[in-house]
């Protein structure tokens, strides 16, 4: 019956006038604006280059830097033809709201550019193919255990590899989004907080990890990323758990577990890029798709 829905569903959008992205033709998610369904599959072929992230629950790692990466980087996607962001959480509208007010991303609800979408089942996620952890047919284990062990690389195996990175730096390319991220935490009272010296209209005056002898000057410093990660923890995670974390009908579903992705696709539904986290932390680098995706 799926499959017969999905045919029809494709259908109907080529009578349209145009074809849906086929991995997610029929699959919705809810607008938090105005509470109704939208077709991700017709979402990503409204003509324009479009991207859509698949988060992961509010309170995730993963969740969290997505939308600290988009917030820094529309501007320069928008350089490259990129008119429509998309951004599904899995979670329900006030845990949405919650999470994007307290990384400052402009979406939809507050005249921004994102469409801030809920999946509080994470079916979407699932149908683009997303990672799904450790044990995810284990009806019996925790899910709570099975994220430890996701913790460790199991179903997960570039979590370490991600975490690490964020504590030794890279000298090689710069992520210009973590200092970004860092003063919208620091001006919202979040610690750790000595990281930048801000002036009074929030611009960032001096950045502490340049300071550092001979690693300084690294693109990426090291340690930057791991205090992000650490604010991220303590005052986003942590301190909003009640708020932003998944109920019991999205823990059976799976959604502790599962991870994100993101595709950018143009007009005629070619895929520009595309990507499907391979662990805790490790989202998308959204330097590559500034090289991928040239300059309109």
């Amino acid at each position: 019956m799926r499959s017969l829905f999905l045919s029809v569903t494709l259908l109907a959008s080529i009578f349209q006038g145009g074809s849906a992205f086929a991995p997610l033709a029929g699959v919705s998610a809810t607008s938090v604006k105005s509470n109704e369904d939208i077709d991700l599959g017709n979402f990503l072929s409204g003509g324009d280059k479009t991207m859509l992230v698949l988060g992961t629950y509010a309170a995730d790692f993963n969740a969290i830097e997505y939308a600290q990466r988009l917030r820094y980087y529309i501007p320069e996607l928008e350089k490259r033809g990129i008119a429509k962001f998309g951004l599904v959480l899995n979670c329900n509208s006030d845990a949405a709201l919650k999470l994007v007010d307290l990384v400052d991303l402009p979406c939809d609800t507050s005249d921004g550019k994102v469409t801030l979408m809920i999946d509080p089942l994470g079916k979407a996620g699932k149908a683009f193919g997303v990672g799904v952890g450790w044990r995810p047919d284990d009806e019996e284990m925790s899910p709570f255990l099975k994220l430890f062990g996701m913790l460790w690389g199991l179903g997960a195996w570039a979590t370490l590899p991600a975490v690490i990175g964020g504590y030794i730096g890279n000298p090689f390319t710069a992520q210009p989004w973590i200092e970004d991220a860092m003063a919208v935490g620091i001006q919202k009272k979040r610690w750790p907080d000595n990281g930048l010296v801000l002036n009074d209209s929030g611009d960032v005056v001096t950045n502490k990890f340049e300071e550092l002898p001979l690693v300084g000057q690294w693109p990426r410093r090291p340690l930057e990323l791991a205090t992000l990660r650490l604010q991220n923890m303590i005052d986003i995670s942590i301190k909003n758990w009640k708020e932003l974390a998944p109920d019991d009908e999205a823990l059976k579903a799976g959604v502790l577990t599962q991870l994100g992705g993101c595709v950018i696709v143009d007009g005629s539904n070619n895929v520009l890029f595309e990507w499907k986290d391979p662990g805790i932390c490790a989202v998308a680098n959204f330097e590559n798709i500034l090289e991928k995706i040239p300059v309109a």
